[in-house]
């Protein structure tokens, strides 16, 4: 980058910047803090977002339908004359269930203690969706001469099938993406895919009192958590992913539904199911891990001859990853750098499933949020500090997107 363009991001950004209403961003997070949003409640949530875009003056503020009462909260602004291009802000509404042993605060409080805003769920995500709508009101009141639209996409059932984000993108298109998922206030480049697969173990059923003539399927099924848990797959991976992601596709035996109901009738069953849990790096085929499990059963049946099982896909999310030349990663490296007066900000990814497992493959996207592990513990809590600061961020990368800046790229 030459210091002419460098003076150029520096001006832009600081013009933006001053443009935050860092007393409302606050007040704001504090707010959606007290609107539990857990997976398949959105509906309050996106319905208060909704009522702030509107109020703000955003076009096309609205809920859009997804499932049920779970609808996503959108709306934009228009800004400068012509077309331009789309630039869409989006994060998820709907988190875990509330942590047991909170004690400084409560989950829904949005107390302010000692410079932090306390709330279940504020790291993942509710902070950065109100970071991004500030954001967004802070690039159309500075004034600087851009041309494009601003979009914002508070999408549900994230922890579901992510359902928000694939009806927010077949119905609305975007030329460049930023998803809020909680980085620390780091550049995340993707993260990985998860792929699960049940498997169906079959035994011979008969009652308790008959085990000789019966084949027990949770006997049978616990060899095969041994081999699966006990899996080590390393896929040849490009080097540069290697080198982000680790060598290792983790796989575990996530949860397993065996035998009879508590209350039920005395028996031995004749099936267990085994939900696996695989977590490859992107690039990692479907193909390559279902080999793997398949060993890992060959190993079991050597282990106990009377194993039998069904393998059957349960669900495939891609894993995301945007290269590191990339005009959307480059353009939040410039934005994070002139917030930071110079600092270079790390490359990273995450271990964790974005909603980009769904819409990266057609919409550039990069990962910035505030916020980080250990995430959905006992008084979460998040620094009004790293708040700020992303949302300077945001709108940092805005008005680099949309302002007529190219010269500035490195």
């Amino acid at each position: 980058m030459t210091a002419q363009s460098s003076i150029s991001d520096t001006d832009v950004v600081a013009q933006v910047v001053s443009h935050i209403d860092e007393a409302r961003v606050v007040e704001l997070v504090r707010e959606v803090c007290r609107i539990p949003s857990i997976l398949g409640e959105e509906g309050p949530l996106a319905a208060y977002l909704v009522d702030v875009m509107k109020e703000s003056g955003f076009e096309g503020a609205q809920l859009q339908p997804v499932v049920g009462d779970r609808p996503n909260a959108i709306g934009h602004l228009r800004l400068g004359e012509g077309q331009g291009r789309t630039v869409v802000l989006t994060g998820h509404l709907d988190t875990k269930p509330v942590s047991h042993g909170w004690q400084r605060s409560e989950p829904f409080s949005g107390d302010l203690i000692d410079g932090a805003v306390y709330g279940h769920g504020i790291m993942d995500m509710k902070a950065a969706l109100v970071c991004q709508i500030v954001a967004m009101e802070a690039v159309r009141a500075s004034g600087i001469p851009v041309t494009g639209t601003l979009a914002f996409a508070g999408v549900s059932d994230h922890m579901g099938d992510q359902l928000g984000s694939i009806a927010y993108f077949k119905e609305y298109s975007a030329d460049l993406c930023v998803l809020g998922e909680l980085s620390d206030n780091e550049i995340f480049l993707g993260h990985r895919g998860r792929y699960y697969f049940d498997i169906h173990v079959r035994g011979r059923s008969a009652h308790t009192c008959h085990k000789p003539l019966a084949i027990n399927a949770n006997m049978l099924a616990a060899h095969a958590v041994i081999e699966l848990d006990q899996s080590a797959l390393r896929p040849q991976l490009e080097s540069w992913v290697e080198d982000l992601f680790g060598p290792e596709t983790f796989m575990s035996p996530g949860r397993i539904y065996g035998g009879l109901p508590p209350g039920g009738p005395s028996m031995i069953p004749d099936e267990c199911v085994i939900r696996v849990d695989c977590r490859p790096q992107p690039g990692v085929s479907l193909e390559t891990v279902r080999a793997e499990i398949d060993a890992c059963l060959a190993r079991a049946l050597d282990r106990e001859p009377r194993f039998r099982a069904e393998v059957v896909v349960a669900d495939v999310k891609p894993g995301y990853l945007a290269g590191p030349q990339d005009e959307v990663v480059d353009l939040m490296r410039r934005s994070v750098r002139t917030v930071r007066d110079g600092v270079e900000p790390d490359l990273q990814v995450a271990g964790w499933l974005g909603d980009t497992a769904s819409f990266g493959a057609e919409v550039p996207t990069v990962i910035f949020g505030p916020g980080g592990e250990p995430v959905y513990c006992p008084d979460e809590h998040l620094s009004v500090e790293d708040i700020i600061e992303a949302t300077r961020v945001y709108a940092a990368f805005a008005v680099l997107a949309l302002a007529d800046t190219s010269d500035g790229n490195d």
